[in-house]
């Protein structure tokens, strides 16, 4: 089964093909915290919660979202931070799965919180792109400012193609992405 692995130089591979499907196992409260166990890791995050607008290019992916539920976490393995994650629910996503607005989501994390209230992610898009350090992300991640980080924007769409959350993923140096498409 594809995994993700923690190198012995600390470099991460994130592998897409399993990792949403997986998000629960040993009790995980979500896909970082089941991928980062299994790796051999020590995952471990801190959860600011807010509600606001999202930012304009993740608006228009929202629609008409209105007031959204904004996640901001900083994702560790140990003492190392090594993702910054910023979630934007729409509203009506929060109605229904109220949990999702909470900092301890429950095993499975939002994902599984939205399916429990009917909203279950039937497709995940996920964009990777190089942007330049913020000299906030800089600091965090410890690089300098304009330095290229990959970043990943994640779309998830419910079966009737509403969008219930948008996560932009800011990653530390030392990453590598794995994703499988299969042909046939």
């Amino acid at each position: 089964m594809p995994t993700n692995t923690i190198g012995t130089d600390g470099t991460i591979t994130r592998d897409a093909r399993s990792r949403y499907r997986q998000r629960a196992e040993g009790g995980a409260r979500g896909a970082f915290e089941a991928e980062t166990k299994r790796a051999g890791g020590a995952p471990r995050g801190e959860t600011q919660i807010s509600r606001g607008k999202a930012p304009a290019d993740l608006a228009e992916i929202l629609g008409d979202a209105g007031e959204v539920v904004v996640r901001q976490r900083r994702m560790f393995d140990g003492e190392r931070l090594v993702q910054l994650a910023d979630t934007f629910i729409p509203g009506f996503v929060a109605e229904a799965a109220p949990k999702v607005a909470q900092p301890d989501t429950g095993e499975g994390g939002i994902i599984s919180r939205m399916a429990d209230a009917g909203l279950a992610q039937a497709e995940v898009v996920e964009d990777v792109a190089q942007v330049p350090a913020t000299a906030e992300q800089a600091e965090a991640l410890g690089v300098e400012a304009g330095a290229l980080l990959l970043t990943i924007t994640h779309v998830g769409r419910t079966e009737d193609d509403r969008v219930v959350e948008v996560t932009r993923h800011v990653l530390g140096p030392g990453w590598t992405l794995r994703y499988g498409v299969p042909l046939t």
